[in-house]
C-alpha cells in the first residue's frame, strides 16, 4: 500500500515481491484472505435438538454437578435410537452451556511468600511404591516439612498413621535439621487425622499441637477440610517428591532395603539432592528464620503398663513381651512412632518396635522368643495352641520346620524338638546360621537332627581362651588397711 501511493499496481506488486493478480485482486477488495472465509454451516441434521432444551438443560439445571457420561447413558435409555457417537456432541455442548449458564467456580488466590514466613507439613502415602525391608512389604507414609519461600524440604518415613508422634518427630527433625523455625506452621485439619477420637481427646492432641508450635514460636494454622489447594505450597511438591523417589528406585534396581535405617538413608539422600538446587535461596531465607530453643521438645505419647502373669503387657490392641522378671511390675512406657521405651522408675530398660493392629481391630503381638524360651522349656506343649505361635519365630524358616514336624511327628514330639531348636538358637547365638540349615532340611525333605545341630554349633574349645586365676595370700590385704589401723586393732 506504500508503494501504491506512488506507482501502479503492477509496479507496487513487483516491489512488494507479490504477483500482479495478487495486487489487481487487493485494489478490488481490501480484506485478508482469512475475513473472506464464509462461516461453515451445519452439514448433518443436529442430533440434540430434539431433547436437549427440553430434557438436557432442566438437569442441568437440577443438579449441576451431574457428569456428561451420566447424562448421556439416560438420554440412550429415554431414546434408544441415540446412537454411541453423539457422546462427544452432547459432552461439548453440556461444555459451552456450562460456561454461559453454569455455576461459578473457585478461585484460587495466588501468594506472595515472604522469607522465613511460613512452613508447610504433611503425609503422603507410599504404599505403591512397593518398597520391602529384608522381603516383607513396608507399609508406610512420608511425613513431608517444606519452607513455601525458597523450597527447603525435609522427609521422613512413618510407619504408623497421621498421628500427634509421627508429626511431632518429624517436625523437629526437620527444625533441627534447617537450623532455625519459621514464624508460621501451616497443616491440613488434625481433626481428620483424629476423627475416630472423642471430643476429650481430640481436644487434648491439639492442645498438644499447639503446645508445640509454641515451644518454636510457631504460629500454628490449618487450612479448611477438603480444601487441598490451601495447602498448595506442599500438595503438589508431594507429587514430584513420589516421583523422584519412583525414578532412584527404578535406578537402583531393586525396591528392597537391608533394614529400615537404610531406607531412610535412601530418602534422606534424595531429598538433600533436591535441597541442593535451591541452595541460595535456602540460605538466604536461614537469616530470617526464629532461632530454635535449647531443646527438643516431647515427640511422644507416655502411658503406665502392668507385666502381667502372660510375660507381658498390651498397649493399643498389640501385645508385647518382655522378660519375666519384670512380671508384675508397672512400666512407664513412652510410645513413638517406631518404637517403645520401657522404664521402671527413672532407668531405661529396653527398646522394642513397634507393632499395629490390623485395620480389622484384630490384636497384633509383638513377640521375641528370647524372653520366653526358659519357660517353654518348661512347658514344651504350651507351643501347639500358643495365641502368638505363628509371631514367636523369628524367622519363616523356623515356622515352616514346626509345621513339618507336626505333619511327621506326634504333637508332643513335635513341641519338644521346636523348643529345643528355638533354646539352640537362644543359648548359642546362632538363629541365622541354624535357621539356614533349617531351610536345608526343609528342601531336602528330612527333620532336623538335635544331637547333631547341637555338635556343629557347640562352641569350639580351641577357640575359648584359658583363664588362670591367681589367688592372693590373706595378709596381703592387710597393707591396704594401713599400719595406723593395725596399731589400732
Amino acid at each position: 500500500m506504500t508503494f501504491r501511493q506512488t506507482d501502479g499496481p503492477a509496479v507496487s506488486a513487483a516491489k512488494a515481491s507479490i504477483s500482479t493478480a495478487t495486487a489487481y485482486r487487493f485494489e478490488q477488495d481490501h480484506r485478508p484472505p482469512s475475513a473472506k472465509a464464509e462461516p461453515r454451516g451445519r452439514r448433518r441434521p443436529d442430533p440434540l435438538v430434539s431433547f436437549f432444551d427440553a430434557e438436557v438443560v432442566p438437569m442441568l439445571s437440577a443438579a449441576p454437578e451431574l457428569r456428561a457420561v451420566a447424562i448421556f447413558e439416560e438420554m440412550q435409555r429415554r431414546h434408544p435410537d441415540l446412537p454411541d457417537g453423539t457422546r462427544r456432541t452432547l459432552e461439548r455442548r453440556i461444555r459451552s452451556w456450562r460456561a454461559l449458564h453454569g455455576a461459578n467456580q473457585e478461585v484460587i488466590f495466588r501468594q506472595i511468600h515472604e522469607p522465613g514466613r511460613m512452613g508447610l507439613s504433611d503425609f503422603t502415602d507410599m504404599a505403591d511404591l512397593a518398597v520391602t525391608i529384608a522381603g516383607v512389604r513396608l507399609d508406610h507414609r512420608l511425613y513431608h516439612f517444606r519452607l513455601a519461600y525458597s523450597g527447603f524440604a525435609h522427609a521422613h518415613v512413618i510407619l504408623g498413621g497421621e498421628s500427634y508422634v509421627a508429626l511431632a518427630e518429624g517436625l523437629q527433625n526437620a527444625l533441627w535439621a534447617l537450623g532455625g523455625a519459621p514464624h508460621e506452621h501451616r497443616s491440613d485439619s488434625l481433626s481428620a487425622a483424629f476423627r475416630n477420637l472423642d471430643s476429650d481427646a481430640r481436644e487434648d492432641l491439639t492442645r498438644r499441637y499447639d503446645a508445640l508450635c509454641l515451644h518454636y514460636g510457631m504460629e500454628p494454622t490449618r487450612n479448611n477440610r477438603g480444601v487441598a489447594h490451601e495447602n498448595g505450597s506442599i500438595e503438589g511438591p508431594h507429587g514430584h517428591l513420589k516421583k523422584a523417589v519412583e525414578d532412584a528406585l527404578l535406578m537402583r534396581g531393586t525396591r528392597d532395603f537391608v533394614d529400615l535405617a537404610g531406607y531412610r538413608l535412601f530418602i534422606d539422600e534424595i531429598v538433600s539432592r533436591k535441597n541442593a538446587h535451591h541452595a541460595k535461596r535456602i540460605a538466604a531465607e536461614r537469616i530470617v528464620l526464629q532461632q530454635l530453643p535449647g531443646q527438643r521438645t516431647c515427640a511422644h505419647e507416655e502411658t503406665i503398663v502392668t507385666v502381667t502373669s502372660s510375660g507381658g503387657f498390651t498397649l493399643k490392641k498389640v501385645f508385647y513381651t518382655v522378660p519375666s522378671r519384670l512380671i508384675g511390675h508397672r512400666l512407664r512406657v513412652r510410645l513413638y512412632d517406631d518404637r517403645l521405651e520401657l522404664f521402671i522408675g527413672a532407668t531405661l530398660l529396653m527398646t522394642l518396635a513397634r507393632g499395629r493392629a490390623a485395620t480389622t481391630g484384630k490384636h497384633a503381638h509383638v513377640v521375641d522368643y528370647r524372653h520366653v524360651i526358659h519357660a517353654l522349656r518348661r512347658k514344651p506343649m504350651a507351643l501347639l495352641n500358643l495365641v502368638y505361635r505363628d509371631q514367636l519365630f523369628p524367622r519363616d524358616a523356623y515356622r515352616l520346620t514346626f509345621d513339618r514336624l507336626l505333619e511327621q511327628l506326634s504333637d508332643r514330639a513335635a513341641c519338644r524338638l521346636m523348643v529345643d531348636l528355638l533354646a539352640l538358637a537362644h543359648d548359642r547365638g546362632c538363629e541365622a546360621d541354624l535357621a539356614a540349615q533349617l531351610t536345608d532340611d526343609l528342601a531336602a525333605v528330612r527333620l532336623p537332627d538335635i544331637a547333631a545341630l547341637r555338635t556343629r554349633f557347640a562352641p569350639d574349645p580351641a577357640s575359648l581362651p584359658e583363664v588362670v586365676v591367681h589367688l592372693m595370700p590373706l595378709i596381703a590385704y592387710e597393707a591396704l588397711l594401713g599400719t595406723d589401723i593395725g596399731e589400732a586393732a
